[in-house]
């Protein structure tokens, strides 16, 4: 009897069977967390972070697997085709250590968004051989004089005959003491303006060691592993081959990067509250408190159902972000800023909701639930820097007064494809397509598409059906503010009444994140995400962000999220979109 032909996968499967099998690998090589002889479990990552230093152990596993890869488009030899596929990637770093997701690759990945942005073809392919060999890449933008404000930064980059000269001090850059290359972003013109700046790409080994010097290290709250130090420069001469870009071009280029970086970074972070969420589960469902476990004290058991919301809101919104930047590039600008914005900022809060339900248990730095000590410190680090919570609302401030007249309520909605996790998108990413701003919003145009296609059977679903009209009435009280605003507060410097216009817009694209989730997912093949429980529920936490008092949740919402809690803690999946098979 003849067997039936293999069908072979199609070239969506066979991606997303590659992007499975990557996580699946790092998961399976940082192997148990709890095992005590396991050199990069809880007990190893731990004894690291005491010491100030990433743990050996974990980079080592992380250059056998060429994590720089990652980081480099497959064009040159590397893996970095999707977005949202390297966030889901380094996501199962940050479960485990924050700092050695940052110290091992995310700086060179931010220093390389710059070259594959505006970089020669020479440039691209020696990044690409330097990330592919192991080397790190340090970006240097801050100095401690002008904080966030890199536009006012001093260092020098003076244009002579072959080349440039550099002179001065860039400070608290990651891992300055052992990156073969620095992109540094340095002044090339003393007029004022955007012009005045440009982006220079620097070897090591090129360098004049006696006109360059790395400074002191850093004793750092958090991250403690990551080597954060400085960067001085006595006219350290470097050639023209050096410059990324054109002269001038450097604030464009550091705008167009951050569009990639303030998209990827914050959904990779949701990995380190996915673990802490874990581990604060664990103990409440072992803990007896007044003869009964505190995961059945009802302040407790909603604690954690609400943690478990917010984690799905930051990965909605986030999964938006990525996908964003391949989908709709013009518009992406906006959406990474509020991504940037709101998802650390949310991951903080949840940490805080969490601790109180840890108790005295949450100051340990050891043990059982050391982690989550470790994770607190290190989650706020990712809010702050060039691209800080300050500076991702001063990104969205400009954008809302052409927002309100162009876009709400006018535009069209954003294809499903923006809210699907495994959905195929365009192959590369569209690194010059990316545009400074937009007049389009189509995220904000689903959720008022939305609100003409709502089911209404279950009371869930009506629940559903109620939330969103109260987002709608945010948006358009957010219209009528935003075009109110006076010329001042359209920019970086205004009031706090504009700083807060973008929280609560961020706020509202977090709402038609999770609701586009919700949509896509309902004929999809993962029940949970289908369900209306958790989309009510989660629509329900940020109308209250937003000061709103929508009425009671029917009793099955959070009776039915907190039953996937408790599934996935004990099944060993994560908490976030994917659900996937954990190690522990």
């Amino acid at each position: 009897m003849l067997s039936e032909p293999a069908v072979e996968p199609t070239a969506h499967e066979a991606q997303e069977s590659a992007v499975q099998a990557r996580v699946a690998e790092l998961e399976s090589r940082f192997g148990d967390p709890d095992d005590p002889a396991n050199p990069v479990g809880t007990a190893g990552l731990l004894a690291a972070d005491e010491a100030g230093e990433l743990p050996a152990a974990g980079e080592r596993l992380l250059d056998d697997l060429v994590l720089g890869a990652e980081f480099v488009p497959g064009e040159f030899g590397g893996r970095l085709d999707r977005l949202d596929s390297l966030a889901r990637v380094m996501r199962q770093v940050f479960r485990r250590d924050v700092a050695l997701g940052l110290g091992y690759g995310i700086t060179s990945f931010m220093a390389a968004a710059n070259v594959w942005t505006a970089g020669s073809e020479e440039q691209r392919r020696r990044l690409a051989e330097l990330l592919l060999g192991g080397s790190k890449v340090s970006v240097a933008y801050h100095e401690l004089a002008h904080g966030n404000d890199f536009v006012r930064n001093e260092f020098r980059a003076d244009p002579v005959a072959g080349g440039f000269r550099l002179h001065g001090r860039k400070e608290v850059i990651n891992n300055a003491d052992r990156a073969d290359a620095f992109a540094l972003f340095s002044r090339t013109d003393d007029s004022p303006g955007s012009r005045s700046h440009s982006v220079l790409l620097a070897e090591r080994d090129q360098l004049d060691a006696d006109r360059f010097k790395v400074l002191p290290r850093y004793t750092a709250v958090g991250v403690r592993g990551c080597r954060l130090s400085g960067l001085d420069f006595t006219d350290c001469p470097v050639p023209d081959s050096a410059l990324v870009g054109a002269r001038g071009q450097g604030v464009e280029i550091a705008l167009r990067s951050f569009q990639i970086t303030r998209s990827a970074v914050p959904g990779m972070a949701i990995g380190a509250l996915d673990t802490s969420l874990r581990t604060v589960v664990r103990f409440a469902v072992g803990r007896r408190l007044y003869r009964r476990s505190v995961m059945d004290i009802p302040h407790a058991s909603a604690t954690l159902t609400g943690a478990f919301l917010d984690l799905l809101t930051c990965d909605s919104l986030a999964l938006v972000g990525t996908r964003a930047v391949h989908l709709l590039p013009d518009e992406t600008s906006v959406y990474a800023a509020a991504v940037k914005y709101l998802v650390p900022k949310m991951l903080t809060d949840t940490m805080y909701d969490l601790s109180i339900v840890l108790g005295a248990r949450f100051y340990v730095r050891e043990g059982e639930f050391g982690i989550f000590q470790k994770h607190v410190r290190d989650l706020p680090v990712l809010s702050l820097g060039h691209a800080g919570s300050a500076a991702c609302q001063a990104t969205i401030i400009p954008q809302l007064s052409r927002l309100a007249r162009r876009a709400w309520f006018s535009g069209d909605e954003a294809p499903r494809s923006l809210f699907r996790p495994r959905e195929p998108l365009p192959g590369g990413i569209p690194f010059d397509r990316l545009a400074l701003a937009s007049g389009r919003d189509s995220l904000s145009a689903s959720l008022v598409a939305a609100a003409d296609d709502l089911p209404s059977g279950s009371p869930e679903e009506l629940a559903v059906q109620a939330l969103v009209p109260r987002m709608l009435d945010e948006l358009r009280q957010l219209q009528e503010d935003s075009l109110n605003l006076s010329p001042q507060d359209r920019t970086a410097l205004a009031s706090p009444a504009s700083f807060a216009l973008a929280d609560r817009y961020a706020v509202v694209l977090a709402a038609a994140s999770v609701l586009g989730v919700w949509r896509g997912a309902r004929d999809g093949d993962d029940p949970f995400l289908a369900d209306p429980a958790w989309v009510a529920a989660a629509l329900h936490r940020l109308a209250r962000r937003l000061g709103q008092r929508p009425a009671d949740l029917p009793p099955g919402c959070e009776g039915r999220v907190h039953e996937e809690v408790l599934r996935r803690y004990h099944e060993r999946r994560s908490y976030d979109l994917y659900d996937t098979p954990l190690a522990g």
